[in-house]
């Protein structure tokens, strides 16, 4: 049915594609070749293959009992960080995955992206170079695609999840995917500084084979179109497969009830998957109806 699947970036609100995911994907029994996936679209990625998501959601809601707050600003006076989200991101990846880790050998192939900093600028002045694009594409311009970062110098590099040669450097490789001060500090690969893949794209597509088939995106914030409709895309231009690719994206019914950062209510990650699983149950209504339209086009 889908060849390849975009899980777009979008920290808690990723928890609707979980709930998409798993009413879809026995439906349809969906079993794509390659998946690209951007900050907590990747860990969402991941998790999919090893583990189910209403034991992670459990898991959560016990990891961050007693964190009340997002910010600890008494921490500045000890020297300590005021953001808790890195260190209980990092520990929930580690317990997690680990158990499980041997299991993503058999899993798609599932191409992970971050963002290189531009070369001309030092990382704070990145930072805050990137944060301004990004927040200017997401809040201002909307933008499906968004452009800023490539005209800035931010480029992408994707890793495979399967290149990760343990649960730690699988884990590394996530936060480098989800890089984003203040929540997180600068992160670094091979040396590099590098932020949230979303700086370039959120909705990953460019990582896609250019290859003749059907992609599903799933995007996890609202856009100005419909809330399903599907791109042509144009194969064989670098020399491959020519043909044509059909990319059906999916974007949720309602805005997604929780806050991408937000570590004091994972009581809401259920309401995100509910979300999702209720508009999965709309998308397998409306599919023929979608590949009939675009048959016509």
């Amino acid at each position: 049915m889908f060849d390849q699947v975009v899980f777009a970036g979008g920290g808690n609100r990723c928890w609707w594609q979980a709930g998409f995911w798993d009413v879809v994907q026995p439906k349809l029994d969906l079993r794509p070749r390659v998946i690209t996936g951007i900050s907590a679209g990747a860990a969402t990625a991941c998790m999919i293959y090893t583990r189910d998501s209403q034991w992670v959601m459990r898991y959560y809601e016990e990891a961050l009992k007693h964190n009340k707050r997002n910010a600890y600003w008494g921490n500045l006076l000890r020297g300590e960080s005021v953001f808790p989200h890195y260190r209980i991101y990092r520990q929930a990846l580690l317990d997690i995955y680990g158990p499980r880790f041997e299991k993503l050998q058999d899993a798609p192939e599932i191409r992970i992206g971050v963002s290189h900093l531009p070369r001309w600028l030092g990382a704070r002045s990145a930072v805050a170079a990137g944060l301004i694009a990004y927040n200017i594409e997401k809040h201002i311009r909307k933008t499906l695609h968004p452009t800023l970062g490539r005209k800035l110098g931010f480029h992408p590099e994707f890793v495979t999840a399967q290149a990760c040669q343990s649960v730690d450097d699988l884990a590394d490789l996530v936060l480098q995917s989800s890089c984003t001060p203040p929540f997180t500090p600068v992160l670094r690969r091979n040396g590099r500084a590098v932020l949230d893949g979303g700086m370039v794209d959120n909705v990953p597509v460019g990582a896609l084979d250019d290859t003749p088939g059907r992609v599903l995106v799933m995007v996890t914030r609202l856009y100005p179109r419909p809330q399903m409709f599907v791109v042509k895309h144009r194969t064989g231009g670098d020399g491959g497969q020519p043909g044509e690719q059909l990319r059906l994206y999916v974007q949720p019914t309602a805005k997604v009830p929780i806050s991408s950062w937000d570590y004091t209510s994972p009581q809401q990650m259920q309401h995100a998957w509910n979300l999702g699983a209720e508009d999965g149950e709309r998308f397998l209504a409306r599919l023929p109806e979608m590949f009939e339209a675009a048959s016509h086009v």
